[in-house]
């Protein structure tokens, strides 16, 4: 039996995935989490097999979630379902340590086929993912300026593309103000920006906005 944890802040979303699943012999959603905090609270408290996780919660994010779980639960496999573009968000994710990406517009079989093959051992992303996959470890030579990011500047980059005010981000991730300030001058100095406005262009102009 695979036990699975679901992990999203829209009740509606974790009652779809169940109702999904619920035909399955060979599955069960044993757990739910809203933010990150139910997510670390649960760990201990069962065995699973899966977590499903969306790349975008209260609390810390589903990156930063991935990167702790790793250090933790090692051998958890981990499968995102987000409502974001399978591009530089994805390639993210599963170069963090995520072991699926999958879209929330996909069919429910595909969720299956997903979670079989990831709980199994194997890693699940689209052909279309793929491709692109393989195109970003062609184009080292080509990068685009956010790619030199480390990952809390990249995080940074999408929460003020998405409207986010210092203040919002720092209580997101536990910080002070001034090292977020700290954050968006390297953002902006890598960059080769100058304004919050050039940020938000430039995230939706490559797909980087991360909108609930």
């Amino acid at each position: 039996m695979i036990n699975i944890l679901i992990a999203d802040d829209h009740s509606v979303v974790r009652r779809g995935i169940k109702q999904i699943l619920s035909d399955e012999t060979d599955m069960q959603v044993l757990g739910e989490a809203s933010n990150s905090e139910e997510i670390f609270a649960l760990l201990d408290k069962q065995k699973w097999d899966l977590l499903i996780l969306d790349i975008t919660m209260p609390g810390k994010s589903g990156l930063d979630c991935i990167i702790e779980i790793r250090q933790l639960k090692p051998d958890l496999k981990i499968l995102i379902l987000s409502m974001h573009p399978e591009e530089e968000i994805a390639i993210r994710a599963i170069k963090t340590g995520a072991d699926g990406y999958l879209n929330k517009d996909s069919v429910p079989g595909e969720l299956i086929r997903a979670i079989k093959k990831v709980v199994a051992g194997g890693k699940y992303i689209s052909s279309t993912l793929a491709e692109t996959l393989i195109f970003s470890v062609k184009k080292d030579s080509n990068k685009q300026p956010h790619e030199d990011l480390s990952e809390r500047e990249f995080q940074v980059l999408c929460l003020l593309a998405s409207g986010n005010s210092l203040t919002q981000i720092a209580e997101k991730f536990s910080l002070s103000v001034k090292t977020i300030s700290t954050y968006r001058s390297r953002i902006l100095e890598k960059m080769n920006l100058k304004s919050n406005v050039d940020i938000t262009h430039y995230a939706i102009k490559h797909k980087l906005v991360l909108n609930d």
